[in-house]
């Protein structure tokens, strides 16, 4: 037993005090174990960093075709709905950073705050994730969906998250100052419920930890679509795939619905995609690149898999079929 405790202790020497420390923090190297097939950009603390254009084109496609994509590739489990906004008619976008809040227990609030002393955090711990946030963040908060007294932020916090980050929050929780958080700049955020209460009885127990929202799974660095129909978390390994077969579906659209209304579509007002008509599709593209956000080289290549027969097109892993 003594051997056992010595070893501890200078592990934890050796280390820092790591080994008794940031218990709520997310380390570099657990984000990495979540997110191991990330081959792109990573902020200090280890979240996948998405370009700013991937967040630019976001913007532009539907929630229903990037979920259609995402369960496609066996994500079933990104999207919640049955949001309040400060700006409903604003949609945004950004990098997950994400926390978890529980009800309030005294003997773990003493472990937590000795934590904070530790690190020369200060404040009360919902403003401890804020500190954390970067340019471009969306800070999202699993807050048990608790709206009295589950105030995750007022005004003077929410400023705060709009320095950080010009882009806002997406909270299972409430917020107040509801008016006051309206008037910030380059800031927006969807949440549960407005209550006038003060934060209380509740604690902050994880940064940058996979959390839940309502019915959705998040993990630091998903890239958040925030829009009037609800919220999606994408990602990151399959953001610029989920995004391009959004823009792609998004193009198709388009050409269809102007062959419907010259009606030139016969009645296939929504199929009949032949190989003829894939190729007028192509040139119709070319005379509007103005509606080309991906790389041409990418929507080449969606073209081709999209004229291939059916029983060619198959994923890892699965036999071509005799």
């Amino acid at each position: 037993m003594l051997r056992h405790f010595i070893g501890i202790a200078i592990l934890s020497w050796l280390t820092g005090g790591s080994a008794a420390w940031s218990q709520v923090k997310t380390t570099h190297e657990q984000i990495l174990f979540y997110t191991p097939d990330w081959k792109g950009d990573r902020f200090p603390d280890g979240r996948p960093k998405v370009s700013d254009d991937l967040l630019k084109r976001a913007l532009d496609v539907s929630i229903e075709d990037v979920w259609d994509y995402l369960r496609e590739q066996g994500y079933e489990n990104q999207f919640d709905g049955n949001w309040q906004a400060l700006h409903m008619d604003k949609p945004f976008a950004g990098r997950a950073l994400t926390a978890q809040y529980m009800p309030l227990r005294p003997d773990m609030a003493k472990a937590i705050a000795a934590e904070g002393k530790h690190e020369a955090r200060i404040g009360d711990t919902n403003s401890w994730p804020i500190a954390e946030l970067q340019l471009g963040d969306v800070y999202v908060a699993d807050g048990f969906g608790k709206i009295v007294e589950g105030t995750l932020i007022g005004s003077n916090l929410g400023n705060a998250v709009a320095a950080h980050t010009h882009t806002g929050f997406v909270f299972d929780a409430g917020i107040r100052d509801q008016e006051e958080n309206r008037e910030i700049p380059n800031f927006n955020g969807f949440y549960r419920g407005y209550d006038p209460s003060a934060w209380a009885q509740m604690e902050l127990t994880s940064i940058n930890a996979p959390i839940r929202i309502g019915r959705a799974v998040v993990l630091p660095g998903d890239v958040v679509l925030a829009k009037p129909d609800g919220v999606l978390f994408i990602p990151a390994i399959v953001a610029e795939s989920a995004i391009s077969s959004a823009e792609f579906t998004n193009l198709k659209d388009a050409f269809n619905f102007e062959l419907n209304q010259k009606g030139k579509n016969g009645a296939q007002f929504e199929g009949g995609w032949t190989a003829p008509k894939y190729a007028a599709f192509a040139r119709w593209v070319d005379a509007h690149p103005e509606m080309l956000k991906m790389p041409r080289a990418e929507f080449e290549s969606m073209l081709n898999q999209a004229t291939q027969p059916r029983h060619s097109r198959r994923g890892p892993g699965e036999a071509a079929q005799p």
